[in-house]
């Protein structure tokens, strides 16, 4: 059977406990190397067979799934962050369906959140923002032109945006174009929760030169929008004393 597991954001103690038992337990570890930290392959048993996908194709990683699978082994498919945001697993799910053979799923931490809790972010802040968008700017990878930049930057609400790091002079140019301010505020995450982390605050304007003065051009998110201030907000009704609960009764 074949696990795919979240390794989450970076630092190794973010994986969640039933990752870590599974990398523990695994007969076989496929892990994303490009991405992935080794700390977490101190988790594997001594006699585990480790191979890093980075280094091959997808008929090589089934190949592999399934040569371990006919041996009646347990085989762990380790995906940065969470496999479901940016983790090229339908692909791989599709082609076990066409074998015969069974795999369950993981969750794991995302770059998005191990950011916002390095800068104490709140993204849903009341009267601020009550969205989140996850998004990324077209490379290898194609974009609907429905979810293009200025479309989701319409909404001037907060953003999570993957894989743009080397395009960040066009994206600050989309951003505006599509309705967010220039002095909007905006966040630089290098290696969210890594060792070596490194966190920048700007404005969407000043994106581009923020990651050129500081030599980051690769494997940072970027995050904007006015919760990056962390003011102007309202108060949660949750906790407000007027508010009635089915654990609380409002105060007089």
């Amino acid at each position: 059977m074949v696990f795919f597991v979240g390794a989450g954001t970076g630092a190794a103690d973010l994986i969640t406990i039933r990752g870590m038992r599974l990398l523990k337990q695994a007969d076989v570890i496929i892990y994303a190397g490009s991405l992935v930290n080794p700390e977490l392959l101190q988790y594997a048993k001594v006699e585990c067979e480790i191979h890093n996908s980075a280094k091959l194709t997808l008929d090589e990683v089934i190949d592999i799934m399934q040569k371990a699978e006919a041996q009646n082994k347990k085989i762990v498919r380790l995906h940065t962050g969470d496999p479901s945001i940016y983790g090229a697993v339908r692909e791989q799910m599709d082609e076990l369906d066409k074998l015969g053979i069974a795999y369950e799923s993981c969750p794991g931490v995302s770059a998005c959140f191990g950011a916002a809790a390095s800068l104490n972010l709140e993204y849903t802040l009341p009267e601020v923002s009550q969205s989140l968008i996850i998004t990324r700017m077209e490379g290898k990878t194609k974009v609907p032109e429905k979810e293009c930049i200025e479309s989701f930057a319409a909404h001037q609400t907060s953003m999570a945006i993957y894989l743009s790091t080397g395009m960040l002079g066009e994206l600050s140019r989309r951003l505006i174009a599509g309705g967010y301010r220039k002095d909007t505020p905006a966040a630089i995450v290098y290696k969210a929760t890594w060792p070596e982390e490194k966190s920048y605050i700007c404005t969407i304007e000043s994106l581009e030169e923020t990651a050129a003065e500081h030599g980051i051009i690769k494997t940072a998110l970027i995050l904007v929008g006015d919760v990056i201030a962390h003011r102007g907000y309202e108060k949660s009704r949750l906790y407000a004393p007027d508010f009635s609960t089915e654990f609380r009764q409002a105060k007089e």
